[in-house]
């Protein structure tokens, strides 16, 4: 994952959790209210003093508010981070939940959900020092909602980062010829290596797998003349042994 990739997802995330602090029942109420202050102020003039109706407009104009900043609603798989006045009090949802307005902030939105994200390491020498680019896919999944919030600033990002320097560790440490054939156990070592990496900010690795081995296209030729001569012997051979 580059760099690029990474600012959008963050700025994806940043969108969807501003969308998320006033849930649609919330300012349905306070649209109700507002409507009410306005009928009962028409229906009240010349009826009432102006102090009544003015204290009528105001009482449902801030039970309004209070319903529009208060009521909050988090999805079956999220989790909530609320600071009470920047301190940590707990974590609220799945469902609908109260925050005290001004005092209380939901600071965070935690989703639970086994999470896909794709990293690379390009033109990273193995061993044997031959240059590679490897794209790989991480599945990862949020155990702890208040380690992630609390523990790591920006725990995707940080996950992306480390799963990125793991491979490039990975390969430096492997020939080529390990890489091409060795898939199965490069993915147990990643997952082990990342998972290590991410469990203090409550993150577990479920897997990682290597979608792509390039290696450069010289090689790859000269893999293929090398490989095509072996065939060319042994039809040889056979041919002679017959």
């Amino acid at each position: 994952m580059n760099v690029n990739m990474i600012k959008s997802l963050v700025e994806k995330n940043k969108a969807q959790k501003a969308d998320q602090h006033i849930p649609p029942i919330a300012g349905l109420l306070f649209g109700v209210f507002m409507i009410l202050g306005i009928v009962g102020a028409i229906i009240g003039d010349g009826r009432y003093s102006d102090g009544v109706i003015g204290t009528w407009v105001l009482g449902c104009t801030f039970i309004g508010a209070y319903f529009l900043f208060a009521l909050k609603v988090a999805s079956q798989w999220e989790k909530v981070i609320v600071l009470r006045l920047g301190k940590f009090i707990g974590l609220k949802g799945p469902g609908l939940f109260w925050v005290i307005p001004i005092i209380d902030n939901a600071v965070m939105w935690i989703d639970h959900r086994v999470m896909v994200t794709s990293f690379s390491a390009e033109k990273t020498l193995t061993r044997d020092t031959v240059p590679v680019d490897v794209d790989a896919v991480l599945f990862w999944v949020v155990w702890d909602a208040e380690k992630a919030a609390l523990e790591v600033k920006d725990y995707q990002t940080a996950i992306s980062w480390a799963a990125q320097t793991a491979l490039r560790e990975i390969i430096g440490q492997m020939t080529l010829a390990d890489i091409l054939i060795g898939r199965a156990k490069m993915d147990e070592v990643l997952q082990k290596i990342i998972d290590e990496r991410t469990t203090p900010w409550g993150v577990t690795v479920q897997s990682v797998e290597i979608r792509d081995v390039v290696i450069p296209q010289v090689l790859e030729d000269a893999m293929s003349q090398q490989a095509q001569a072996e065939r060319e012997r042994q039809s040889r051979v056979i041919l002679g042994e017959a």
